[in-house]
């Protein structure tokens, strides 16, 4: 198993955001992206469509129809807006996020057994509905079990401490945590995927140290990266990073 790279789109659409020309454009980025190899595309809706926004996800959505062996993953707060574009458009995997609706950025995960209640009768919907349903985890083994009780096919490690970690002494320790808890998941059943902070620079010792990953959600460094590389390039460089032994 090579790890999948699912490109998020975010960051696109919010440089669009401050003109009224439509450019860049989402959905050209994605095609770009999957042309070059991307084996998915990420977007996270946010209620105030601060970057990505209602008509996008559906554009996103018609345009892989196009590429019917890549991915549509769309992510969010399944309290919020989450669960209108997953039933309507039925992607193939809705992560499910807690961010709050003015937060900066997603910064932690589920908790269980707080959240596992509220969260059930979400993800038995969106299952019903055909979407696999991965949720945002922090990197703690003892929380795996329980995300696989509530009902999850896949949980997303949150991966911003691993970055902050990264090229420091506490890499070794922090990378583990990370190995513990994808073993952990993959013990009781679960795939698992990850993202937040990782980069061309980090990414390959993070799949090294952590086998099993099955998917890799990429946005800000992406993104940053293409402006001086372009789209082709960039994702040929991510993909270079992908051990081809990730199991």
């Amino acid at each position: 198993m090579k790890t999948a790279l699912s490109v998020n789109l975010n960051k696109v659409a919010l440089v669009r955001n401050t003109r009224h020309l439509g450019i860049p454009s989402v959905t050209r980025a994605a095609q770009l992206c999957l042309a070059a190899g991307a084996q998915g595309i990420t977007v996270h809706p946010r209620p105030d469509a601060r970057h990505i926004r209602a008509e996008d996800v559906h554009a996103l959505h018609d345009l892989l129809q196009q590429w019917p062996d890549r991915e549509f993953n769309i992510e969010g707060n399944p309290f919020h807006n989450l669960m209108d574009f997953v039933l309507a458009l039925k992607p193939h995997q809705a992560t499910f996020v807690p961010d709050g609706e003015g937060q900066f950025t997603s910064d932690h995960g589920w908790r269980f057994p707080d959240d596992a209640e509220r969260l059930r009768p979400l993800i038995a919907q969106a299952k019903a509905a055909g979407v696999r349903v991965s949720l945002f985890m922090d990197p703690e083994p003892s929380q795996m079990a329980a995300a696989r009780d509530v009902g999850a096919d896949r949980v997303e490690l949150y991966t911003e401490p691993y970055a902050q970690a990264h090229g420091t002494p506490q890499q070794a320790q922090v990378l583990a945590q990370y190995r513990d808890s994808a073993q952990a998941a993959l013990d009781v059943g679960l795939e698992v995927n990850a993202g937040h902070d990782l980069n061309r620079l980090n990414l390959q010792d993070f799949l090294r140290g952590v086998k099993g990953v099955k998917e890799v959600s990429i946005g800000h460094a992406l993104i940053a990266d293409a402006l001086e590389m372009g789209y082709a390039q960039t994702i040929q460089a991510y993909l270079a990073c992908m051990p081809t032994d990730a199991s």
